[in-house]
């Protein structure tokens, strides 16, 4: 089996490969195709996969290229992992709205719309592409904004895209390791949307333990989430939120946490990874071992301010370990290409899972995957506090999706002036102003 990377040159590419090395079945995929934009990256990353692959008799071959078509013939699986922008345009999604008072983050508020606006006219291509060259290939799609993205490429391949999010599968494990469990075993009651989704249960064994967490502080303050959100108020909601909804819980903290700080994650990563590639492009320095160095700075660091708002230091040992995105793509190609039934929480279209959704709206909910792709299964109603969030992001994501395909400045001010997190006209006006000087790609927002 073939399985293509796009944005083959993206740092956590070495996690996806070093999943498929420890895949010895029949079926598995014996050759990988990285494809991107930027040759040194690609040299780079390529030099880690060596190093990864010493030693293994039937490693899969690795092809590196800058020609998408080339890349795209013959794939049965097409990995979506790109940048657009690069973690330059991160960091000045993150200036500019700092700049105006509200979050920048890559995925959530001002600076995902801004990540989206950049992201879904080149998706879409993209998307159109694989349709024509690779029409019996599966899409994997990380690329962020994860949900909005695998929306908008839904359009050409419909249910033969699946977006991935390695943060629910994280947090379903801290939760069942906090009640004692195998992480495996639990069946994990997770909904939203990418980034804005609540666990409203765990079952083990047939039986749902989140009464008995919600009831034992000890044990409710004793993982990541528990720590950033507090106790109380996950109980007063009777449910455990993904830790990106911090930014909507607590956003004037978050974002005088982020104003405050001495540079925005976007910079860090920026620096850093320049910092990696840099030393990649001298061959006497050890790949694999300076790409793990890297990697485990990345992630003591991640949501740093956020844990500076609550008050809990740094991340503990044991919420260090993602929720390993690499391990959820893997166990996903595997159901599909060989009828190995699981389940997973995806990205996928509602149909109708959410009353409050449309069918083609994309969500994020448990799934029952095999041969035919990713169905989602019925979930209880939202409650009320979250259908309000989900009906104004999803509305919000449907306006990018619409400024992208038009051009329309109006439509792209709307997304930013709808967002809960920015929730101001005049503001969303400048912002675009900002965007659109910041960023050359977003000149296509010229029409009324």
């Amino acid at each position: 089996m073939k399985l293509t990377i796009l944005g083959g040159g993206g740092f956590r590419v070495p996690l996806v490969y070093g999943a498929l090395l420890a895949d010895h079945a029949e079926g598995r995929v014996t050759a990988v195709t990285l494809y991107d934009t930027d040759a040194d990256r690609l040299t780079a990353v390529a030099r880690v996969l060596a190093d990864q692959a010493e030693g293994v008799p039937d490693a899969p071959t690795v092809l590196a290229t800058t020609e998408l078509d080339e890349a795209l013939r013959g794939a049965d699986f097409v990995f979506s992992a790109i940048r657009v922008g690069g973690l330059e345009g991160r960091a000045a999604d993150e200036r500019v709205a700092l700049d105006e008072g509200v979050l920048g983050q890559e995925t959530v508020g001002a600076g995902g719309i801004a990540y989206g606006l950049r992201t879904v006219p080149v998706a879409d291509g993209l998307a159109r592409r694989i349709a024509r060259l690779a029409p019996h290939a599966w899409v994997i799609n990380f690329t962020n904004p994860a949900g909005l993205v695998t929306e908008a490429m839904s359009h050409h391949l419909g249910d033969r895209v699946i977006g991935i999010c390695d943060s629910p599968v994280g947090l379903g494990r801290r939760i069942a390791r906090a009640l004692g469990a195998e992480p495996d075993r639990a069946w994990i009651d997770y909904v939203g949307l990418n980034h804005l989704g609540w666990v409203r249960g765990l079952h083990i064994d047939g039986r749902d333990e989140m009464p008995r967490l919600l009831a034992d502080p000890e044990l409710l303050g004793s993982f990541e989430e528990g720590k950033l959100f507090g106790t109380d108020w996950l109980r007063s909601l009777g449910a455990i939120p993904n830790e990106y909804l911090h930014y909507y819980y607590f956003n004037r903290e978050a974002v005088r946490a982020y104003q405050d700080a001495e540079q925005t994650r976007g910079a860090f990563l920026r620096d850093q990874q320049e910092g990696f590639y840099a030393r990649m492009r001298d061959p006497a320095n050890p790949a694999l071992p300076t790409w793990d160095r890297t990697r485990a700075e990345r992630e003591a660091t991640y949501m740093s301010e956020n844990r500076e708002v609550a008050g809990v230091g740094e991340r503990d040992e044991s919420d260090l370990e993602s929720g390993g995105y690499e391990q959820v793509a893997l166990a996903l190609m595997r159901a599909v290409a060989r009828n190995e039934r699981t389940s997973l929480i995806l990205n996928v279209r509602n149909r109708t899972t959410l009353s409050v959704l449309d069918a083609d709206a994309v969500i994020e909910v448990p799934c029952l995957v095999d041969a035919n792709g990713a169905h989602p299964v019925a979930v209880d109603p939202l409650p009320y506090h979250a259908v309000g969030l989900v009906t104004a992001v999803k509305a919000v994501e449907r306006a990018v999706m619409d400024a992208a395909a038009t051009g329309s400045r109006a439509t792209a001010v709307q997304a930013f002036a709808l967002h809960p997190l920015v929730d101001s006209v005049p503001v969303a006006r400048r912002l675009v102003d900002g965007y659109t000087k910041a960023h050359p790609g977003l000149a296509y927002l010229n029409r009324p």
